[in-house]
């Protein structure tokens, strides 16, 4: 397993931040796209919530957590966007005062460990698409898991526990918070039905 990665320094997330938001799309309105726990504790005010898709990536438990849902020693796994398919999500849009707290928080949150790279993503919703920032796994760093095999990845999350609780919980709150907004997420149903089971269901 590769080494826990350094944290970016204050410094680096003020820079990454200014670099995100120097190439946001044009136009007034900032989206957030939430494709795991951001659906189901975002962390933010929104103004609107929109069901959204997004092609070239799908979610994905690729992420190693080695604090928040694991231990250095007893890593978990988190989910990210990872190349290839498809993936249903919520879409928020941010009010433009609240733009640069908000991305603060989300840094914090989400780029700490540096391996995540922001990306603004086009979002299919029923209302027309939209632009949105969206957290993509830099499978260049050390966080980076990969496709584990079912046996390896249901074990892990199994084992796996961190500050903010259970890796298993994370899966199964992910997933029922997908299917009470009315998406399904049928291999993340696989996990946490195998989960339940202590047998292989995918």
């Amino acid at each position: 397993m590769p080494p826990a990665p350094a944290t970016l320094t204050p410094e680096q997330l003020r820079d990454s931040i200014a670099a995100t938001l120097s190439h946001r799309p044009p136009g007034d309105d900032i989206w957030v796209f939430g494709y795991g726990s951001l659906i189901w504790k975002p962390g933010f005010e929104a103004l609107e919530q929109r069901h959204a898709l997004i092609r070239g990536y799908h979610r994905s438990l690729c992420l190693w957590s080695r604090i928040n849902r694991g231990s250095p020693r007893e890593p978990g796994l988190v989910l990210a966007l990872n190349r290839g398919g498809g993936c249903r999500g919520i879409a928020f849009r941010i009010a433009p005062e609240a733009v640069h707290s908000t991305f603060a928080d989300l840094w914090n949150r989400e780029m700490m460990m540096g391996s995540y790279l922001p990306r603004w993503l086009r979002c299919a919703t029923a209302e027309g698409d939209v632009r949105a920032l969206a957290f993509v796994i830099d499978r260049h760093a050390s966080g980076y898991a990969g496709e584990l095999r079912e046996e390896e990845l249901l074990s892990v999350v199994r084992r796996a526990h961190g500050r903010y609780g259970a890796c298993a919980d994370y899966v199964k709150e992910t997933a029922l918070a997908l299917r009470s907004c009315g998406i399904r997420d049928r291999r993340l149903e696989h996990i946490v039905t195998g989960l339940e089971s202590g047998a292989s269901a995918l």
